[in-house]
């Protein structure tokens, strides 16, 4: 073998167990290894060439494994964790599970990582199709993402829920949604209002309004979804901001632990506080969970036990997060539980 092959297969091993093969075997090995390795020959094709059967070809192959003739070496950028991701995907459910290094010091107050958003929307150049309707929830997490695309099929892009300040909505969700567009070069459909109102009245009159009510029309053909998740803490969850001290006191008093799209869940992934959603402009939980891929973006420890309980949930299939957070969450929930996947109510 050249020094061009050995990506794949590498050069006999001087190791003894490599000794125990006769010359003509070591060289038929290596052959036949090469075919199907490197060239990606089928063993059928293998058998045919060297005038063996298919299973003389598999029995040859795994022996080259087992005596360190070929060595299979599976890389991934250096900032993805694979192991992680997968333990992750297989204990929650999850459709895709993809976990990031997390900075090399990390505290308990520490934002998301910086390199969440990027690989999100690397991941929703995967996940979108031509012709899909792609919903975007207001939060950090998922602007990060819409600023970083690059690259997106043409689809239809929704804004799932209002802003946080109607003032911002130049540099947050509606921005967002528009990044997302522009990229795809598909049509928006922005929502100019806030995310929490006064009373149910208002919030009911806005959802009747043209522009929003448009947007609403397209929550029951969103195929893929991004969404944020908040620990309910200042400065993590956006609801827990917009409220009056008297209204936080009043739903931490529910058990409260994580917030999604303005719903409030408790640590075991119920939902609480629905009244809250009366006063909110944003897709309703049953339409959320009928969405056939809900991609939740979020990181860091002090947001890991939020991001447990919006699992449990049922209303996501698939994460980005960071190495601190999937640690947590290897740990803290008990082997063959699936919500994600089978995307189960609790409360039902």
């Amino acid at each position: 073998m050249n020094s061009s092959e050995e990506n794949a297969v590498s050069a006999m091993s001087a190791g003894r167990s490599a000794l125990r093969m006769g010359p003509a075997e070591l060289v038929q090995a290596a052959a036949m290894a090469r075919r199907f390795y490197l060239e990606g020959k089928s063993k059928i094709q293998i058998a045919e060439e060297f005038g063996v059967s298919r299973f003389k070809v598999a029995r040859v192959l795994e022996t080259a494994l087992e005596r360190d003739l070929v060595r299979i070496e599976i890389r991934v950028p250096a900032e993805l964790d694979a192991e992680r991701s997968d333990a992750l995907r297989a204990r929650y459910g999850l459709r895709h599970a993809v976990v990031v290094e997390s900075p090399a010091e990390v505290t308990e107050d520490a934002p998301d990582p910086e390199n969440l958003g990027a690989v999100a929307a690397d991941l929703l150049g995967e996940l979108v199709n031509e012709g899909d309707v792609l919903g975007l929830a207001w939060g950090r997490s998922t602007i990060h993402m819409a600023a970083a695309l690059h690259r997106l099929p043409q689809c239809t892009v929704v804004q799932l829920t209002g802003v946080y300040d109607a003032g911002t909505a130049e540099r947050g969700s509606v921005e967002a949604v528009r990044r997302a567009a522009q990229v795809s070069g598909g049509d928006a459909h922005p929502i100019y209002a806030p995310m929490l109102l006064p009373d149910p009245a208002t919030a009911a009159a806005l959802r009747s309004q043209t522009g929003i009510a448009r947007a609403f029309e397209y929550f029951d053909k969103v195929t893929v979804a991004a969404v944020s998740i908040g620990s309910w803490e200042p400065g993590i969850s956006t609801v827990h901001d917009m409220l009056t001290d008297e209204e936080r006191a009043h739903y931490a008093s529910l058990g409260v632990a994580a917030e999604m799209s303005a719903h409030l869940f408790d640590a075991q992934g119920r939902r609480v506080g629905r009244d809250l959603g009366e006063r909110c402009i944003t897709v309703e939980a049953d339409r959320l969970r009928r969405i056939p891929e809900v991609v939740a973006i979020a990181g860091g420890l002090r947001k890991a036990a939020a991001i447990g309980a919006v699992l449990r949930s049922g209303l996501v299939t698939s994460l980005v997060t960071d190495t601190a957070a999937a640690d947590y969450l290897l740990t803290e929930s008990e082997p063959g539980l699936r919500p994600a996947l089978d995307r189960a109510d609790p409360d039902a």
